[in-house]
């Protein structure tokens, strides 16, 4: 299988049916996988089960599978799928069906999977005629396997469109109408780039509340657990022409750590004409999200460009109570990739608003080094300042906006290209303005540029308008003498009044 429909295919979380073989109608649930007995459900149970876990060592899950499923490659895992009319709620028309995924490859931990109706929890019951396993001569008798993750649907003209994947970890991926996926969400990460290590919290448990019928909205709660901290977390997921993604969550601390990452989110990113890593590809760029924007809580815009490294680069914006953050994918275009397989242009934004305040910390953004586009090297969460402490809580919220463009943005120029290239022993950096303030040529005319660089020094600065693009181009050519790194920054304005979003970049030797 090539590069670009492993990457495509992990996209789509790995082990569920292809869009194209689900059937609409399908069985019901009572004809799917079966169900275990009912046990009482209320709001505050996923909590109790979190705090129970928190009382307790921490434990890894112990779920061995069959030979012949433990060792799967990449395209044995892929040949298994889920037979057509398998979904849950397939045929009750409640706007929703749902799909357990099949352990195997790298998913071999098992999560249990429960449906909630009218104040009653029941587990899902591994059912092995409900997958189709391809060449794999799976045993006749395996009992209950569990899963190890789930697949959400709509429904749609078409039968059932993918909604959301919770698979692998706490990891997870949305979309908006008309989008591939892309850019993963994590429930939560712990140490990601610090010693000793990066720990992976996991979700063991989730409970799908049973809509109502022809709904728009799904609820669900997960169960997080880790050597550090266990907790629990309340889904209401509503997918329109963008699919917004309700989060509240609560931790609750095994440990002390100062180190936990909140609305965690990675995207893969290979070159763009910014940093050039691959000269000899046939594609003009190959990237998920074009950079990183912050709504900080004082109120300022600010842009980062990522960029393929050659050595890990960690950035830390300090905010307090930040009102938005998120990585865009601002390319819309094909003309910006020319990529057939890959069509970046039709990757999600992923933007995240707080709900109330979360006081001090910083917007980390982590940049890998990576050697292929199935990599996921750029990573941004939220870092609290305070961390949690041994044996107490955290509770945030915020709301995912899994989108083509965020509702929220700047009431300024936004920039839509950042270049870079060597001059002689110079770095000269392009980076164009959009705006409708510069359909005026008089306001572009008038418009200025406010530039940094430390360390080094921005020995030239030249404008360009183009009425026709409503853009201002402003060109940059850096002196970084004996340095191997910059922090450069800019800002446009007019009579002292900044037009333009500030664009920040670290430039790297």
């Amino acid at each position: 299988m090539a590069g670009v429909q492993r990457r495509e295919f992990m996209g789509m979380a790995l082990g569920g049916a292809l869009a194209a073989a689900r059937a609409p109608g399908g069985r019901s649930v009572a004809s799917a996988e079966p169900l275990a007995e009912p046990v009482p459900f209320a709001a505050d149970t996923a909590l109790k089960a979190a705090m129970q876990l928190a009382a307790a060592p921490f434990k890894a899950p112990e779920a061995p599978l069959p030979g012949v499923f433990s060792g799967l490659n990449f395209e044995q895992y892929a040949a298994i799928r889920r037979k057509p009319g398998t979904a849950i709620w397939a045929g009750e028309k409640v706007g929703f069906s749902l799909e357990p995924l099949h352990r195997g490859f790298v998913y071999t931990a098992p999560v249990v999977v429960n449906i909630v109706e009218n104040g009653l929890s029941q587990r899902v019951v591994y059912d092995a005629g409900d997958f189709d396993f391809g060449k794999i001569q799976a045993p006749p008798a395996m009992g209950d396997l569990g899963f190890s993750g789930l697949r959400i649907l709509r429904a749609s003209d078409q039968g059932f469109d993918d909604v959301a994947i919770f698979q692998g970890a706490s990891f997870y991926r949305s979309r908006a109408k008309g989008q591939h996926f892309g850019v993963t969400a994590r429930g939560l990460s712990i140490r990601t780039g610090d010693d000793p290590g990066e720990e992976f919290p996991f979700f063991r448990e989730f409970w799908v509340e049973k809509p109502a019928p022809a709904s728009n909205t799904l609820t669900m709660y997960a169960l997080l657990d880790s050597a550090t901290v266990t907790g629990v977390f309340h889904f209401t997921i509503r997918p329109f022409e963008m699919t917004i993604i309700d989060t509240e969550m609560t931790l609750i601390a095994r440990a002390t750590t100062d180190r936990v990452g909140v609305g965690a989110m990675a995207a893969g990113y290979l070159f763009s004409p910014l940093d050039h890593r691959r000269t000899d590809d046939w594609r003009a760029a190959a990237y998920e999200s074009t950079g990183l924007q912050i709504f900080s809580g004082k109120g300022e815009w600010l842009w980062r460009p990522v960029a393929n490294r050659e050595t890990l680069q960690i950035s830390a914006f300090a905010d307090q109570n930040p009102r938005g953050f998120g990585l865009l994918q601002r390319s819309r275009s094909f003309d910006a990739f020319y990529d057939d397989d890959g069509r970046w242009e039709f990757r999600p934004t992923l933007w995240i608003e707080p709900i109330g305040d979360w006081g001090e910390g910083d917007v980390r953004l982590l940049e890998i080094p990576a050697p292929s586009e199935l990599n996921a090297n750029i990573i941004t969460q939220w870092r609290p300042k305070a961390g949690i402490a041994a044996g107490t809580t955290l509770s945030l919220a915020y709301r995912q906006f899994w989108c083509w463009t965020p509702s929220t943005r700047p009431p300024l120029a936004v920039c839509t290209s950042s270049r870079s290239g060597k001059i002689g022993n110079l770095r000269r950096f392009t980076v164009e303005m959009t705006g409708d303030i510069f359909a005026d040529p008089q306001k572009a005319a008038a418009a200025t540029a406010e530039v940094a660089a430390n360390p080094g020094k921005i020995v030239s600065t030249r404008l360009f308008s183009y009425k026709d693009r409503h853009s201002v181009r402003v060109m940059l050519d850096l002196d970084p003498g004996s340095e191997t790194f910059s922090e450069l920054r800019l800002t446009l304005s007019i009579d002292g009044q900044a037009v333009s979003e500030t664009w920040l970049f670290r430039w790297t030797a």
